[in-house]
């Protein structure tokens, strides 16, 4: 019951929360962003269900990674080292890949910040 309340707890909240976070930036902010730039490239958008399971798989291991850097760092630490990893790291690849809309970054570096901070809050509030 400890290791539940202790791991599994946190890291599943986190991962509700950056999944529910992802959707909202992505799905219903940004998404007419994404549409135009990938049908000026000639693509289509990938929203398909199985794009959305890859999120969701995407959104357990960051909140995996966060819990467990977590463990050494302060919060503010901890906010900053798995935006950092998680976010800028993503966007270095998509935009070297020619596929990041750079017009969405105003509003996703902020709101992606936010979302490293609260998954760190909650695993730190969660887990003690």
């Amino acid at each position: 019951m400890k290791t539940i309340k202790k791991t599994i707890l946190p890291v599943l909240l986190a991962a509700i929360w950056i999944s529910i976070s992802e959707f909202v930036r992505n799905e219903i902010l940004l998404k007419a962003y994404w549409i135009d730039y990938y049908e000026s490239m000639g693509l289509i958008f990938p929203s398909e269900p199985i794009n959305g399971a890859i999120w969701g798989i995407w959104s357990l291991c960051f909140a995996i990674s966060i819990f467990i850097i977590a463990k050494k760092f302060t919060l503010i630490q901890t906010t900053l080292i798995t935006w950092f990893v998680g976010f800028v790291f993503m966007w270095l690849v998509i935009g070297n890949m020619n596929v990041l809309p750079f017009g969405i970054l105003p509003f996703a570096i902020p709101l992606s910040i936010l979302e490293a901070f609260l998954a760190s809050l909650i695993v730190k509030k969660v887990k003690l």
